[in-house]
C-alpha cells in the first residue's frame, strides 16, 4: 500500500503531516499528541515539513500554530523532490559510466570464428541494436522482407535512430532495401529518413529487387543474419551474429554487385 514514506517522509513526518490534515491550525504539543510524535522529536520534524514546504507556520501566534498545505500541493512537491534527487542521480551514473569507458580497454580481436544467436522477434531487434552501437567503421544493412519483429513501428524507429547515432560518431551506413520492404515501412522511420538521415555523407539507401536474403555487415568482419521461421516466412525465427573476417569479406563480395545495380531512394 502507497505511503507517503514511498515519496521520502520519514514515519514521524508522515504522521505529523496527516495529523495536521485532521487538526486544522494546532500548536505542536497539541501535534505530538494527535500524531503520537515524542514530543522530544516534534520540533525537528516540523522543521523537516517546512523545509519540504509541506506545512505552513503561524509565527506571530503565541504558541507557536502550524498548518498543512493541500494534499495535492503537498504530493506535487514531493514528487518533484524525487525527480531532482532522480535526475542528479542519473547525473552521477552518466559521469561514472562516461569514466569507466575510458578505463575498460577491449582486447585486441580474434581471428578465430565465433558465433551467437537470438531467438524471437524481441532478443533479435536487442541483439542487432546493440552491434549497431558497437559498430566503429561502416554497416552494410539489406533487407529482403520486413520480417515480424515485436512492433515493427517501435523496433524500426529505434533501429533507425541507432544508425542515425552511428552516423553522428562518424560510421558509414548502406542500406539496401528490396521494394516490398519501402512499401511497409512505418511512417515515423520515412520521417526520420527525410528529416535526419537523407543528407549525411555517410549515409545511402538504395532499392534494388535482386534481394534474396536479410542481413547486416558490421565494420569488416562481423555478419548478422536473419533466420525465417521455418512454417511461416514473414515471421523472424532468429538472428544469427557471426563474427568471421572471410566470411563478411565473402558476404560483401556478393554484395556489392547488387549494390550498383540498385537505385537510390526516394521518398
Amino acid at each position: 500500500m502507497a505511503s507517503l514514506r514511498d515519496l521520502g517522509l520519514s514515519e514521524y513526518e508522515s504522521r505529523a503531516y496527516r495529523s495536521l490534515l485532521q487538526t486544522g491550525p494546532t500548536t505542536a504539543k497539541e501535534l505530538s499528541r494527535t500524531s503520537d510524535v515524542p514530543m522530544g522529536r516534534i520540533y525537528d520534524v516540523l522543521n523537516s515539513l517546512e523545509t519540504h514546504n509541506l506545512i505552513r507556520s503561524q509565527t506571530a501566534s503565541r504558541p507557536k500554530k502550524y498548518v498543512a498545505v493541500e494534499p495535492e500541493t503537498a504530493l506535487d512537491r514531493l514528487l518533484e523532490n524525487k525527480r531532482e534527487e532522480l535526475e542528479e542521480k542519473i547525473t552521477q551514473y552518466e559521469e561514472i559510466a562516461t569514466e569507466l569507458e575510458d578505463k575498460l580497454e577491449t582486447a585486441e580481436p580474434v581471428d578465430e570464428p565465433f558465433w551467437t544467436a537470438a531467438l524471437g522477434g524481441g532478443e533479435a531487434a536487442e541483439l542487432l541494436v546493440e552491434r549497431i552501437q558497437a559498430a566503429d567503421d561502416r554497416i552494410i544493412f539489406v533487407a529482403a522482407t520486413t520480417a515480424s519483429y515485436v512492433d515493427l513501428d517501435v523496433v524500426g524507429e529505434q533501429i533507425a535512430e541507432e544508425l542515425e547515432a552511428a552516423i553522428e560518431r562518424g560510421v558509414s551506413v548502406s542500406i539496401l532495401l528490396h521494394p516490398n520492404v519501402v512499401d511497409e515501412l512505418p511512417e515515423s522511420v520515412g520521417r526520420r529518413y527525410r528529416y535526419h538521415l537523407q543528407n549525411h555523407e555517410e549515409f545511402e539507401v538504395r532499392v534494388g529487387p535482386d534481394i534474396t536474403a536479410t542481413f547486416s555487415l558490421i565494420d569488416r568482419g562481423e555478419v548478422c543474419i536473419e533466420v525465417p521461421h521455418p512454417t511461416d516466412a514473414s515471421e523472424l525465427f532468429a538472428i544469427i551474429n557471426l563474427k568471421d573476417t572471410e566470411f563478411a569479406a565473402n558476404v560483401k563480395h556478393a554484395f556489392e554487385p547488387r549494390w550498383e545495380e540498385a537505385t537510390e531512394l526516394e521518398l
